[in-house]
């Protein structure tokens, strides 16, 4: 089997549900014709289908290897196309013009993402970090600072990460230990540990962009204490060359259940010189800019990498025969019906198709709000958009992460046996999926941080904005027969949402425990109704062409597949309010020695 990048699927939603044109007058659209989009897609499916695919399975069995000098060896063939890779200039595709990018929109990038990921994710994961590093440069250093590190970054000659966890803590980063000590020439000391860290050291790159988290001496106690600090692996010297190899080590990589191709470090900093980035003591706000993206480019790995499992499946499921169909055999010929003939096969197969397409949908509706939140003239429009990114990125990264998880097991299910070995790809894909409810901030902190941030920021102004906007969609022609369906459903859903969230105000501040214990399932509630409204635009915009005239059945295919998602995905939202509603009683009821 191999991978297609679902190139027709992507370039529907850019051009006609969200309908890029529109936007011409921002900078970077203007360039962003329906023309330039699909040779982007193209172009990008072809480096991704025949560049990368073939490698995934390389990269899944050789891994990455450490050598007792610190460095560290990719899988063969990662080397090679990384260097087509910056070549092709896919590393500055939205990067800033001034910085040697091309400055095309962000949400054509996380469409290209998506094609990487799905590809082949654990190389993918290398260039995506460096663009995180890219970003909070971008965001917060100095002038200096933004000459001397973005056009390496964007170039692809360099590459960046982010270095967060230490042994004694991971999400709870106000327990870190790593200090920095301020130096006489206004550079600083890194000393300490930090591990997990995606692409710590690698063959890619002549040099490592690490930004690091530490806490200088004196600094205030918990997270108000954390700086962030730029430590490359070499010191470069002003015109850009390389200098002294500084003291920041790769000490060993982790073994792991999947994603073997991506080296998952544990790094060493030994009074490692350093470059304080921002303010001292606000490092964590800048390093949000990064955690950020790299949890929506998380989000797009649950699509990706549930994609190309779906797609085997798919394929599986055509060519294997098996028993005969209970409603009469369809292939009479042969000794035995293929299994996709079978209902709970096409269970299996829609349930995935359903969630894929409208969280594909969802991801790029998000992608696009992060480009409006920066490029709009329109204050209100900025503010709008700020507020939907903050409150959709804990909703799309753990919600298209469970549900990807999910589909790349059912894509084994479908492979039965065969799905087990490793003579078929399934196995990989599942094993590599799992990673991305844990990294960037656990599934289940991303709905603590919905119920108990996100929601009531700005006085809930961004859940009242959503709600407004579904309001709006479900009156947008909810007379229309093939669109009626698709306005009550989501009209129902939001109902729902809305109750949930009525009851969290009332039992969360009351009883935090009913806040904790209703998080996951108020979240899964949250993104059903969010790919509820997603599938709204998508049926809105496959209606239109078929009244106007077009006979391609890719547009019925998505009135079909939004139709099942109604039926059989969305009636999930009843079990989740009937759930969040129980509050935590018998949740929290056995004592903590009774586990």
């Amino acid at each position: 089997m191999s991978y297609r990048a679902p190139v027709r699927d992507q370039a529907f939603l850019l051009n006609e549900v969200l309908r890029l044109e529109t936007y011409s007058n921002l900078p970077g659209f203007a360039d962003a014709s329906p023309d330039l989009i699909q040779q982007v897609l193209e172009e990008g499916a072809r480096f991704c289908e025949g560049v990368l695919a073939p490698l995934n399975r390389v990269g899944d069995q050789e891994g990455c290897v450490w050598s007792p000098d610190n460095t560290v060896k990719t899988p063969a063939g990662f080397k090679d196309a990384y260097r087509q890779f910056a070549e092709a200039g896919w590393t500055g595709l939205a990067a800033d013009p001034d910085y040697g990018g091309q400055g095309l929109p962000a949400v054509l990038n996380v469409a290209f993402s998506e094609m990487g990921s799905s590809a082949n994710m654990a190389f993918t994961m290398y260039p995506g970090l460096a663009h995180g590093a890219y970003s909070a440069i971008h965001a917060g250093g100095t002038a200096e600072q933004k000459a001397l590190y973005l056009p390496k970054l964007v170039s692809g000659e360099w590459m960046g990460t982010m270095n967060l966890t230490e042994p004694q803590c991971g999400t709870d980063l106000g327990l870190i230990r790593t200090k920095a000590v301020a130096g006489a020439d206004g550079t600083y000391r890194i000393s300490g540990q930090k591990i997990w860290i995606s692409g710590g050291e690698q063959d890619l790159t002549d040099n490592i962009v690490h930004l690091v988290l530490a806490r200088l001496e004196g600094a205030p106690a918990g997270v108000k204490g954390i700086s962030l600090f730029i430590v490359p692996k070499f010191l470069p010297k002003p015109d850009g060359s390389l200098g002294e190899r500084n003291t920041a080590f790769c000490a060993g990589l982790e073994e792991k259940m999947g994603i073997h191709g991506n080296a998952t470090c544990v790094m060493s900093y030994e009074e490692a010189t350093g470059w304080l980035i921002g303010e001292a003591n606000q490092g964590l706000k800048l390093m949000f800019v990064m955690m950020n993206e790299a949890r929506l480019g998380v989000g797009v790995q649950g699509v990706a990498i549930a994609e190309a499992a779906y797609q085997a499946a798919a394929e599986f499921a055509k060519d294997r025969l098996q028993g005969r169909s209970i409603n009469g055999p369809k292939n009479p010929e042969g000794p035995a019906d293929p299994i996709v003939v079978h209902p709970d096969v096409r269970r299996m197969l829609m349930d995935s198709r359903a969630i894929l397409e409208g969280g594909r949908a969802f991801m790029l509706w998000t992608a696009l709000q992060g480009d409006l939140q920066l490029k709009s003239p329109d204050e209100a429009t900025r503010q709008k958009s700020g507020d939907y990114m903050a409150l959709m990125t804990p909703v799309l990264k753990a919600y298209l992460t469970d549900r990807g998880f999910n589909i790349c097991s059912d894509a084994m299910q479908v492979h039965g046996g065969s799905g087990f070995t490793e003579h078929f790809p399934v196995s990989q894909y599942l094993r590599d999926s799992r990673i991305a409810m844990i990294y960037e901030g656990t599934n289940g902190v991303q709905a603590l941080d919905l119920v108990g941030r996100k929601l009531g920021q700005n006085g809930g102004r961004a859940v009242m904005s959503f709600f407004a906007d579904v309001d709006a969609a479900v009156a947008d022609g909810s007379g229309d027969e093939i669109l009626k369906p698709f306005s009550e459903g989501l009209a129902a859903a939001k109902a729902q949402l809305q109750e949930a969230t009525l009851w969290l105000m009332q039992h969360g501040l009351a009883n935090p425990d009913d806040a904790g214990a209703a998080s996951t399932d108020y979240l899964h509630l949250f993104g059903l109704t969010a790919l509820a409204y997603m599938w709204r635009l998508i049926a809105k915009a496959a209606d239109e062409k078929i009244k106007g005239g077009d006979t391609d059945p890719f547009y019925a295919n998505k009135l079909a597949v939004g139709r099942y998602f109604l039926e059989r995905v969305l009636p999930q939202t009843g079990a989740h309010l009937a759930k969040l509603k129980t509050g935590s009683a018998t949740m929290m009821a056995l004592p903590a020695d009774a586990f």
